[in-house]
């Protein structure tokens, strides 16, 4: 039997999608506490974190990430569970591992992330998170992962080191970075520069996830494009980031008639500013025509968001079966089945 290509080989000819967002869906679907955001249903509700990765797969997710965002030792400190830590990891590698491997030629993914306390100035802080990334990319090669992704990176040392650490795997590394609204680094590196110094340090795909929506992530995009030889990932969240609001952290909804107890509306009141699925097409095929070819959308996303990122690129999923085909609505659509009478509603309804 032929062997599959690999991922890079696979890059190469083409787009590879990757579904993250994980965080967000599990917690509108109530296995989840928002604000914590510590993926313990990898451990209490295996069934949904299952059911999720084959709804994403379905939509054409190539790769299954194992949902191990915000799974490292500080988090696992911060709630009083720092004892489940290598369990909820193996968990939640074990169910990813599951899932890839029921459709040949699909490949799971190691995940680790930022760390929320990485300190440029604090040598030991940096040796404690090189520490939690060791173990976590330990777990993720004796479960059996095709490559790691670092993510949502938004101090250049900290990506440098997680990158330093998912290199010594052997496997390939994807590393992305997430800018806040400052337009930089927080530790002061440009943006495109951290990108070609993880590219120089051996990143087999460099590029940003989450924090910005299409509308501001994309013109960071085509600098990055032009400045590495790399592949490049782009995965927005799906929400109508502005150059005057330009993360998800302070976006605005002026016309809550009800604002967010704790007065943002990230995470939990993010809802009303969504972008819609078309979109998120235009971003994928944009980003795509671009020479983008790992795509993905971030927190918010669900299976929708990414049927319709592979089908931008001219992919055709198992979910496609189900796209959309408005000429059968009873009062938009075109059929000659349907009454004129209930099609003139249209204007009315």
């Amino acid at each position: 039997m032929a062997a599959h290509p690999t991922f890079l080989e696979r890059l190469d000819a083409g787009p590879m999608i990757c579904a993250e967002g994980f965080l967000f869906e599990l917690e509108r679907r109530g296995y989840l506490t928002a604000g914590e955001f510590v993926p313990e249903v990898a451990l209490e509700h295996p069934e949904a974190l299952r059911a999720l990765h084959v709804d994403f797969q379905r939509a054409g997710s190539d790769i299954v990430e194992a949902f191990t965002y915000n799974g490292h030792r500080e988090k696992m400190r911060v709630i009083g569970k720092e004892d489940l830590l290598e369990p909820l990891n193996r968990a939640a590698l074990r169910i990813a591992r599951e899932v890839a491997d029921t459709r040949p030629g699909d490949l799971m993914a190691g995940n680790i992330s930022n760390t929320n306390i990485w300190d440029p100035a604090d040598p030991a802080k940096q040796r404690e998170i090189r520490g939690m990334f060791e173990e976590m990319v330990g777990w993720a090669l004796e479960e059996g992962a095709d490559l790691i992704v670092g993510e949502t990176f938004y101090f250049a040392g900290e990506a440098l080191t997680a990158l330093e650490v998912a290199k010594a795997s052997g496997l390939p590394v994807v590393l992305t970075l997430a800018p806040m609204a400052m337009d930089a680094m927080a530790d002061g590196p440009g943006i495109v520069e951290t990108c070609q110094e993880l590219e120089q340090a051996g990143a087999d795909v460099v590029g940003l996830n989450c924090f910005r929506g299409p509308e501001t992530m994309m013109p960071w995009l085509k600098q990055i494009r032009e400045a590495v030889s790399c592949h490049v990932g782009a995965l927005p969240v799906p929400y109508r980031t502005t150059a005057e609001e330009p993360t998800f952290f302070n976006l605005s909804d002026v016309r809550a008639a009800v604002p967010s107890p704790h007065g943002r509306t990230f995470p939990t009141a993010l809802d009303p500013l969504y972008t819609n699925r078309y979109e998120i097409e235009a971003f994928a095929s944009e980003a795509y025509a671009l020479g983008v070819n790992y795509l993905g959308v971030c927190c918010g996303a669900g299976p929708v968001h990414i049927r319709q990122v592979a089908e931008a690129v001219g992919l055709t999923t198992e979910a496609s079966r189900y796209s959309e085909r408005m000429e059968n609505h009873f009062m938009y659509g075109t059929h000659d089945r349907l009454p004129e009478n209930i099609a003139a509603l249209g204007s009315q309804a």
